[in-house]
């Protein structure tokens, strides 16, 4: 029911929402207050009003002002769920707490102190109404519900108690006190921590038992390289995909939530996140469900673009559907900004005496022999340059559902081997790349022999090919293969500072479904 296959094909991501606007009547596209599909200012998403909550100290009252939806039902029938969490510009002090209810409720709130006796605060959240259209997919005529609660003037290193309710459903009462959640905020300065990544996760047992073994390894946060739920399966950025279904992130946020609501999961945008029914860049349904940092070089049109540090490593969202030659619906989105603002980013970091590693993280593959996808030729134009300018410590992507390691990068040649349990020196040698793009979803194949911890075949060289504009592929026969895997899998990364002068670390893990791991190296850099 949506645009013909071959109109489709030929139309970017805001011509295919214009169609729809057109298609759809105003009538079909308000529901209970809740404008979408661009209805209002301009085409972009419009949500409820926003409240922004501070919790400047542990017994400091909350802001008066409430955001609230009018349900009918009552709300002592209606249990909160999907709660994930976010970091603000700064992770230190500001966190972000979402969460879903099945129906609309009144006055949603949440409550933080720093004892779970101790929920004094009650602070209103935000409501973001997301409409889906009769005729739209398989679960058209559908709103789903989703809350946000921003957090400001934290303490830094410290852990919060907090619970989410609505008028009728209090967490802090004796009975609902099992709904309680909790999350520590990065702390003021240098220590040891861990990070997890994966891409490609979708709702599934595999992507379960990730999440499982990723709680496991006890995170400070966690890093989603995009194609985070499938509610889209074609992942082409195209309103012909009547496999569309917008109940699947009700789906993918209760089976996450074990994690998340207890570990920032930073998500980055891929293929399968671009939703042509709600706003012109495809990301309407993306600014419903998260609430990311905002301090990227466009949170309006690209809101899976921002940074943060957490210690001493700076982390850097990327949207690559900007630069994307194979699945082009927003190839130019960003009109060259992103990149601009990359640069400024990079620099910013490695001039910062508190910042010792830059990790990159997006969707599609600057360098990967998977059958399927293989390596995106717009990564390798606009990013890649910049990625070895600044001598960037680790890039991590998704998009191809495998796990791959690369050699250590330059000039797109392999500038050292980097075996099994080797180390890498960025600022001399070059950049190591990760594929990381097997979290849940089928798995895709290699041209060539696995080769992992345990299982090495030290291959000269493998045949694969780089995406090109207009559906062209360039097949390379490329050396700097080093790890293939193909099964279920995720990464670990421990980060360790030293003295200045001395070498920092990260030691980063390819770890399997089974708990096995199958692939390390270290990351060496001089501590600032």
């Amino acid at each position: 029911m949506g645009v013909p296959e071959k109109l489709a094909a030929r139309m970017s991501m805001a011509e295919q929402h214009e169609y729809l606007r057109s298609r759809f009547s105003r009538r079909t596209m308000i529901r209970g207050g809740a404008v979408t599909l661009g209805a209002v200012a301009g085409g972009a998403f419009v949500t409820g009003a926003t409240a922004q909550a501070a919790v400047p100290g542990p017994r400091t009252a909350a802001p008066s002002t409430v955001s609230s939806s009018t349900g009918d039902v009552d709300g002592a029938l209606v249990a909160p769920f999907g709660r994930h969490l976010a970091y603000g510009d700064d992770p230190r002090t500001e966190m972000t707490v979402s969460w879903q209810v099945p129906v609309a409720v009144r006055e949603p709130f949440i409550r933080v102190g720093a004892h779970p006796w101790d929920l004094s605060r009650r602070i209103p959240a935000e409501v973001r109404a997301l409409h889906t259209p009769a005729g739209v997919g398989a679960s058209g005529d559908r709103t789903q519900y989703y809350l946000h609660a921003r957090l400001t003037n934290l303490r830094p290193g410290r852990t919060y108690y907090y619970g989410v309710g609505h008028q009728g459903f209090d967490p802090a009462e004796h009975h609902l006190l099992g709904t309680l959640g909790t999350f520590t905020t990065a702390p003021a300065h240098k220590e040891p921590f861990t990070f997890t990544a994966f891409g490609d996760q979708g709702v599934s047992y595999h992507g379960l038992a990730n999440d499982a073994l990723i709680l496991g390894q006890n995170p400070a946060f966690h890093l989603h390289a995009g194609d985070i739920a499938y509610g889209d399966p074609a992942g082409q950025g195209k309103t012909s995909d009547t496999g569309f279904d917008s109940r699947v992130w009700d789906q993918f946020l209760y089976q996450t939530e074990s994690v998340a609501k207890q570990v920032p999961w930073m998500v980055s945008y891929g293929n399968h996140d671009m939703e042509a029914w709600y706003s012109p860049n495809g990301y309407g349904g993306e600014e419903a469900r998260w609430t990311l940092p905002g301090n990227g070089p466009d949170p309006r049109n690209l809101p899976g673009v921002y940074s943060f540090v957490h210690g001493n490593t700076a982390v850097i969202s990327l949207d690559a559907n900007d630069v994307s030659f194979e699945i082009p619906a927003n190839l130019g989105l960003s009109g060259g900004t992103q990149t601009k603002w990359l640069e400024a980013q990079l620099k910013k970091y490695r001039a910062s005496r508190d910042v010792d590693f830059v990790v990159v993280f997006f969707h599609h593959c600057a360098y990967c022999t998977s059958t399927a996808h293989a390596s995106e030729g717009g990564v390798r134009q606009e990013w890649v340059p910049l990625f070895e300018k600044y001598t960037v410590d680790l890039v991590i992507n998704g998009h191809n559902h495998v796990y791959e390691r690369t050699d250590v990068l330059k000039d797109n040649q392999v500038a050292k081997k980097l075996p099994i349990g080797g180390t890498a020196y960025p600022e001399t040698d070059g950049v190591v790349y990760v594929t990381a793009g097997a979290a849940g979803r089928s798995l895709y194949a290699f041209s060539a022999d696995q080769s992992y911890e345990g299982h090495e075949k030290d291959l000269e060289s493998v045949s694969s090919f780089v995406c090109l504009k207009d559906g062209a592929r360039q097949n390379e026969t490329v050396g700097w293969s080093r790890v293939r895997y193909l099964d279920y899998s995720f990464l670990r990364v421990d980060v360790t500072p030293a003295a200045r002068g001395r070498h920092a670390t990260l030691t980063v893990r390819g770890i399997a479904e089974t708990g096995e791991q199958v692939d390390h190296f270290t990351v060496a850099r001089r501590a600032k």
